[in-house]
């Protein structure tokens, strides 16, 4: 990679990346010292808060994600789900649980990033109080009316976040870097405690437990923003995140932190209890504060930004109900906008800011979901080192362990924020974690509805039918009562499974397809699309002739792209997929019509109920994988009803039954229905 490169990577990972842990200076050093139960500003406890916090930004970020997490990369992915499909591809008993983790984990950042607008946008307007005490009643108006704005531009698309914004936060870490050089010139003595880790401890071992986890929970505001290296390494890669990190973020952080310590050391006035505007020259206050102001809407769009890439993955992973996606940027397949998930973090946002009413009380609800989250990553990284990086058993556990331990205190410090605030994010993961896992739990019972149905023909029997059909001009009744013929057209089935050979089975929208029209398409293309458990896939297509016009196309797509069935189809069509004279086609799609009994025990029934709902208010399959608008017209949709009772789980016979029988007479073979029920484990 050429270094120019790396420069504009560099400079664009500190709009993407390094928004919300840059901003953190406004408001932890007053949840520290002014917050609830604040520590008392003595020279002690200045020198050992600024300790803790430069060795907490050394031994956390540096170390941990910087130098060993950025290394757990799926094909140059990271975050929760590229971990999640790292570990698929390992054997062992603690795998499902740290998968289940993993997921719990994704929805604990969702949950967290709903404060994150709120609390970053909330602190950089309290500058005006500084200003005058007079805009005080302006505060939450004012960041209101940015949230606003800032979520009504999502739409927009966020190609200009590393253009435009890395530039800006660029001036935004020289500012803050430059304002705590500049009271670390007037009091250079507090350097002699902010890097040696004694004074950290000294102040840890002088609390006494209640006092020592209000601190760990207010300094722990330091760290937050710490997943997004790992989750946006996929966007910039690791170099351009490290060199970000080393070279700009951290010194400016440290700088900045020293400054607010060396201001409190010095027993100067302390404004509106915000020690980061004190530290401002009067003269340069404004200006700081619309610096301040744009750097927390930058780290508001990064951090939406990053919410629609959790859920873009989490969707091409199965892992989560189908939402419409917007690409706001042809040339750039990551560059989305997702209505649903923008809507949610703005309703979020806005109602923290208006129930808390300040960053201070807001920061009571902040870090309890990112210290849990770290603490799932750090136990995942372990089975990473053994299996995928080949550690030693004890090496992995000295490094990693050490780190789950430190993420356990700063969990058990966090802890004590669940009743202030601290049970938002959570109780929003947990519910995210909720339709993740009905979400797997609904899609496995229709994958064993449709196993079993179509487990009964193979395609040698559908292409021996056709060829009969051929045989007899296109009309073939023999020993049946209805007749089957043929249709000069050409059809696409898109299929949940690929069809590879004659020996697979006939897909169960094809048989509902033949069973209710009686007819069979001259040409018929069976489309599967997938998107795999890597970020970009090179070849895209997989094109095999079964004979007798029957084509067979698998599409794959990673689950970074944006999968387009409608260009796969014009494509193939000038690749003589199709007969020439097919100018048109017909796309036939199905959409799931899940049936629950009532002598489903009552807890099934109950997820079974969520996953029906969750069903209806997925985007379809076929709208998800591109046949949106310009391919309407040429769409026709099949029910599937599925039926999950106290038996199991069956496609129920594609045709009503007029004499009312659960298992009526089947009109071609003269012989009772007999579809049975897959049990369900």
């Amino acid at each position: 990679m050429k270094k120019t490169s790396v420069a504009v990577l560099t400079v664009s990972a500190l709009g993407i990346v390094y928004g919300d842990l840059g901003t953190s200076p406004l408001y932890t050093m007053n949840e520290v010292f002014f917050g609830r139960d604040g520590l008392s500003a003595t020279p002690e406890h200045i020198a050992g808060v600024a300790s803790l916090i430069f060795w907490m930004l050394v031994v956390i970020i540096g170390i941990k994600y910087a130098t060993l997490v950025l290394r757990a990369d799926h094909q140059g992915e990271g975050g929760s789900f590229a971990m999640f499909s790292l570990l698929q591809q390992f054997s062992g008993r603690h795998i499902k649980p740290l998968s289940f983790l993993l997921m719990f984990a994704a929805g604990l950042l969702f949950g967290d990033g709903i404060i994150t607008p709120a609390i970053t946008v909330l602190s950089a307007v309290e500058g005006l109080k500084i200003v005058t005490p007079a805009l005080s009643d302006v505060v939450v108006p004012t960041t209101i009316l940015i949230l606003i704005g800032v979520f009504f531009f999502q739409k927009q698309g966020t190609k200009r976040i590393g253009k435009v914004y890395g530039p800006i936060m660029l001036l935004w870490f020289f500012a803050i870097g430059f304002l705590g050089l500049r009271q670390i010139l007037i009091y250079p003595e507090i350097l002699r405690f902010v890097f040696d880790p004694r004074a950290a401890f000294q102040l840890l071992f002088s609390l006494n437990f209640s006092s020592l986890s209000i601190l760990i929970g207010a300094a722990f505001l330091s760290l937050t923003g710490s997943e997004a290296l790992y989750a946006d390494m996929g966007h910039l890669g690791k170099r351009p995140i490290r060199v970000g990190w080393f070279f700009i973020v951290f010194p400016s952080l440290v700088l900045n932190y020293a400054g607010q310590a060396a201001y409190l050391a010095t027993g100067a006035e302390v404004f509106q209890s915000n020690i980061f505007y004190s530290i401002v020259p009067v003269q340069f206050l404004i200006p700081m504060i619309c610096l301040a102001t744009v750097a927390a809407i930058i780290a508001s769009v990064a951090l939406i930004f990053g919410a629609y890439s959790l859920v873009s993955q989490a969707m091409a992973l199965h892992l989560f109900p189908r939402l419409k996606v917007v690409h706001t940027n042809e040339e750039t397949e990551g560059q989305i906008y997702i209505p649903a998930v923008n809507w949610s973090l703005f309703v979020g946002s806005a109602a923290l800011v208006l129930l808390f009413g300040s960053a201070t009380r807001l920061a009571g609800a902040y870090g309890f979901a990112v210290s849990g989250v770290m603490l799932i990553t750090s136990m995942a990284m372990y089975p990473i080192a053994r299996q995928y990086w080949h550690w030693k058993r004890i090496p992995a556990r000295l490094v990693f362990g050490t780190f789950a331990l430190v993420d356990v205190f700063f969990v058990i410090a966090n802890s004590a924020k669940f009743l202030e605030g601290g049970y938002i994010p959570f109780l929003l993961g947990v519910f995210i974690f909720s339709i993740v896992a009905t979400w797997r739990w609904g899609r496995k019972l229709l994958r064993l509805a449709y196993d079993a149905y179509a487990s009964t023909r193979d395609m040698r029997w559908f292409l021996d039918v056709k060829e009969k059909l051929q045989k007899n001009d296109g009309r073939l009744k023999k020993d049946l009562i209805r007749s089957v013929t043929e249709l000069d057209r050409a059809v696409v089935f898109l299929v949940s499974k690929p069809v590879k050979s004659l020996d697979d089975q006939v897909p169960v929208k094809l048989r509902v397809y033949l069973k209710r029209k009686g007819a069979i398409p001259k040409d018929v293309v069976l489309l599967n699309i997938e998107q795999e458990r890597v970020p970009v896939l090179k070849e895209h297509y997989e094109v095999l002739d079964l004979g007798q016009n029957v084509m067979s196309v698998i599409a794959r797509f990673g689950f970074m792209e944006n999968p387009d069935a409608s260009r796969v189809l014009r494509e193939l069509y000038q690749q003589g997929v199709f007969e020439a004279r097919f100018h048109q086609c017909t796309i036939e799609v199905s959409e799931d019509e899940f049936i629950v009994d009532e002598d489903v025990p009552f807890f099934q029934r109950l997820v079974a109920k969520f996953f029906k709902i969750l069903l209806f208010w997925s985007v379809p399959r076929f709208r998800y994988f591109g046949f949106g608008a310009s391919a309407s017209a040429g769409l026709s949709k099949t029910a599937v009803p599925v039926r999950f009772g106290r038996k199991g789980v069956r496609v129920e016979p594609p045709e009503f039954p007029l004499d009312g029988e659960e298992n009526p007479i089947d009109p071609d073979t003269l012989q009772p229905t007999k579809i049975c029920y897959t049990e369900v484990t």
